[in-house]
C-alpha cells in the first residue's frame, strides 16, 4: 500500500498530485519549485537562491518521509536555461556528500511551472 507524504514545510500541490508517495522502501517525489512554502511567493532573486529555495522545499519533504538527502538515488532537474547549470549545480552540491550522492539528468526545457528556472525531483529509499 502506498503512503501519502504532504507537509507544510514545503509548497502544498495545486493540482491532482501530492509531494511525495512512498511505497515500500522506495520514496518518489513530485518536481519542487521555488515557492516559499509560507508565503506562497517565489523566490526567483536569482538563480542561486531559487535552486537553493527548492531544495530547501526537497528537503521538508524528504525529512517528512524521514529521510534525508542520503537517501537519495536519483534525481531529475529540469531548467530552462543551460547557462544556468552552474550556478545551480553548486548549490545543489551543497545538499550531498559527493562521496555518495546520487545518480541525476539535467534537461534543458522550453517552460517550468509558473515560468521558473528550475525544478527537481527526487527518488530515495531507505
Amino acid at each position: 500500500m502506498k503512503r501519502i507524504i504532504n507537509t507544510p514545510h514545503a509548497p502544498a500541490p495545486i493540482g491532482p498530485y501530492n509531494q511525495a508517495i512512498l511505497k515500500g522502501n522506495m520514496l518518489y517525489t513530485s518536481g519542487q519549485i521555488a515557492l516559499h512554502p509560507e508565503t506562497g511567493a517565489l523566490v526567483m532573486d536569482d538563480i542561486k537562491a531559487e535552486t537553493e529555495q527548492v531544495m530547501e522545499n526537497m528537503k521538508a519533504v524528504l525529512k517528512e518521509a524521514g529521510m534525508s538527502f542520503e537517501h537519495v538515488l536519483k534525481t531529475s532537474i529540469f531548467i530552462s536555461d543551460m547557462n544556468n547549470f552552474g550556478a545551480i549545480n553548486e548549490v545543489y552540491a551543497r545538499y550531498f556528500n559527493e562521496a555518495t550522492a546520487p545518480a541525476r539528468e539535467t534537461v534543458e526545457v522550453a517552460n517550468l511551472p509558473k515560468f521558473v528556472n528550475v525544478e527537481i525531483s527526487m527518488i530515495a529509499s531507505f
